[in-house]
């Protein structure tokens, strides 16, 4: 998987990069996929978190103030993403990527279904 991305005074980006936040459930194999696609983009910085209690990477705020866009792989993790961090949320792009939990983590198939939503929605080639 990808490496984390660092945040606070050493997080200032130029404008020209859009700042891709992934969110799943756990964190273990949709959010750090599609994270990893996005990052072979230039232009694009990604992260990823989980909204589960058990998830391998927590989201946080900072990440939320980081994110230029936020995906969701389900609406139901759009609906917890609202009920957990409602007003940090004020103001930025939300979109459900409608992406089922039965991939395993950089699995041809859920690469083959992500490459071209992410390449359209975060306006690549």
């Amino acid at each position: 998987m990808g490496a984390k991305v660092e945040y606070g005074a050493g997080a200032i980006e130029r404008s020209i990069v859009t700042h891709a936040l992934f969110i799943c459930g756990k964190a273990r194999m949709r959010s750090p996929t599609a994270a990893d696609i996005a990052m072979l983009w230039d232009g694009i910085k990604a992260d990823f978190a989980g909204l589960s209690n058990d998830a391998d990477e927590h989201l946080s705020v900072e990440q939320i103030e980081w994110a230029t866009v936020i995906f969701v792989m389900e609406r139901k993790q759009r609906a917890r993403l609202s009920k957990l961090f409602g007003t940090a949320l004020k103001g930025k792009r939300i979109i459900c990527l409608n992406v089922p939990d039965n991939y395993e983590y950089m699995q041809a198939e859920l690469v083959a279904l992500l490459t071209p939503k992410l390449m359209s929605l975060l306006r690549i080639g």
